[in-house]
């Protein structure tokens, strides 16, 4: 059952980064071409702002998680009731906190942007922007959550496909009638509001879940613990813009959010193999199977390092030319930040390496003991990109995340290697180092190739073949040397999976 699972939910989640990235490339496009790259600059702003409230939610879905794997293994409904119950109130108040953060952010907002915005006009965005933030918490985080937990993540999957492609549809015909941003947002915030109705819809139905269970508290004892991942990751993913914000411009932004949208692309491609995964080490955690977790995590570990080498290197050698591309016929601000560029892919490559190591600490449960080095993460994130940022702008910021992610993922290898999989980190190291020698011959070969002029996206999809076929077949031929054993067992689970035949 594990590989049936494992299979849909890697599928639908590449499918789902699949439809992100089209969209992702569609509406900024649209947005910076109709309203001008400060309305594309100030919806980037005000996402990240919205998206601090989520810290109130203080990484509690982690800690959700951990607290459901052995009940669902053991099928314990008592025990699955009372969790989700306590998650349900949680969520629940947190999401009248949101209310209030909203509107006071809708007030405070426009007195940060002096870019010839009116304050009616930012103060309804944010508005309609943190609509969507709100039904989620009060419909359907806590199922999204059991459905992870459970292996079900395709199902959630599916229906935010569905969202997307829907949203980005309307919005698209929206621009091209000439309606205003606020009906383009309005009508996208409407449509994801159906995705946690039906997650209710669907829960409520399949699972025999006690409505009226009493609360088991316990089950969140690890919350404040969660927190410090939380933190990390949000600060990840969110800092830089928000400083942007505040010490520069909303063309800045603009100009880092749609390299942003690039590097997140390849990273969500890189993180849908991820998908799931988390769950099956946390089954086997349950069941005792640690053989068999030791085994799996190397292969999985191989295939994170692979995958990252694969499309960061590509991306470093595409990411310019793709944006003087898309960006073509934009004079209103400079889009060529090559430093930058290959800063942000650094950071974000730096982020997939250590999923594995974060997925196995998640499943096993252990927030506190490694909390510290996600507050650790955090501080070095703020400090650096505070102290660069007015200097050297999206450099700056994108150095001090670079720094942090770097941290953390050092500290994560260094910790499963002494306390949950006992092995040395010379494994780690090694890794790094073959890896890095196969992004030098990389791009050595690279250099090799005639300069194309590349004017158009025909142009670009011919280069980018001939580069990622480059890139592919030199990690491949590397990793085949120094990792054969590795490589066999990555081939033989995708075989076994294909067939549904895997036994994890």
């Amino acid at each position: 059952m594990r590989s049936k699972k494992a299979l849909a939910n890697v599928i639908t989640s590449l499918l789902l980064q699949f439809t992100l990235i089209l969209s992702g490339f569609i509406i900024p496009w649209l947005i910076i071409r109709t309203y001008g790259s400060s309305v594309n600059g100030v919806i980037a702003s005000i996402t990240q702002f919205l998206a601090f409230f989520s810290l109130i939610e203080g990484g509690i879905g982690g800690v959700v998680r951990a607290a459901l794997y052995k009940p669902l293994a053991r099928n314990d409904v008592i025990t699955v009731s009372r969790t989700l119950k306590s998650a349900e109130k949680f969520f629940k108040n947190i999401s009248y906190v949101f209310i209030a953060f909203l509107l006071l952010m809708a007030i405070g907002y426009p007195y940060l942007v002096s870019y010839g915005f009116n304050k009616t006009f930012i103060f309804t965005l944010v508005i309609i922007l943190g609509f969507r933030t709100i039904s989620q918490y009060l419909f359907g985080m806590t199922y999204q959550i059991l459905l992870q937990a459970d292996q079900k993540s395709y199902l959630t999957s599916l229906l935010h496909i569905i969202a997307v492609v829907l949203s980005t549809i309307i919005a698209t015909i929206l621009i091209n009638l000439g309606a205003s941003i606020h009906i383009v947002q309005l009508f996208s915030a409407f449509i994801f509001v159906l995705k946690p109705i039906a997650l209710h819809i669907y829960v409520k139905r399949k699972y025999k879940i006690i409505n009226d269970a009493t609360e088991d508290k316990s089950a969140l004892k690890q919350k404040w613990d969660g927190l410090g991942h939380h933190i990390a990751y949000f600060l990840h993913n969110r800092t830089d813009i928000v400083l942007l914000t505040l010490f520069t411009n909303v063309i800045e932004v603009s100009v880092y959010s749609i390299y942003l949208m690039v590097a997140t692309g390849i990273r969500n491609l890189t993180t849908t193999f991820a998908s799931g995964i988390e769950a099956v080490f946390g089954d086997m955690i349950a069941k005792g199977e640690k053989e068999s977790l030791e085994n799996n995590f190397n292969i999985f570990e191989f295939l994170f390092f692979l995958l990252t080498t694969v499309l960061f290197t590509s991306a470093a050698l595409l990411i310019l030319s793709f944006v003087s591309v898309y960006t073509k016929g934009v004079t209103d601000a400079n889009y060529f930040r090559p430093l930058f560029a290959y800063i942000l892919l650094a950071a974000e490559a730096a982020y997939c390496i250590r999923l594995p190591y974060h997925s196995v600490v998640i499943a096993a449960g252990h927030f506190k003991q490694t909390r510290n080095g996600a507050f650790l993460e955090a501080t070095i994130n703020i400090l650096f990109s505070l102290a660069l940022v007015n200097y050297f702008g999206i450099i700056g910021v994108a150095f001090g995340t670079l720094c942090a992610v770097s941290f953390r993922t050092i500290q994560y290898a260094l910790y499963l290697s002494k306390n949950i999989l006992n092995r040395s980190i010379l494994k780690f190291i090694k890794r790094i180092l073959v890896n890095s020698s196969a992004i030098v011959i990389t791009v050595f070969i690279s250099r090799l190739i005639p300069l194309t002029v590349v004017d158009n996206y025909f142009q670009w999809v011919v280069y980018a073949c001939k580069i990622s076929a480059i890139t592919f077949f030199v990690t491949i031929f590397i990793n085949y040397i120094f990792y054969r054993k590795d490589m066999s067992g990555l081939i033989n689970i995708f075989k076994k999976m294909l067939k549904k035949k895997i036994n994890f």
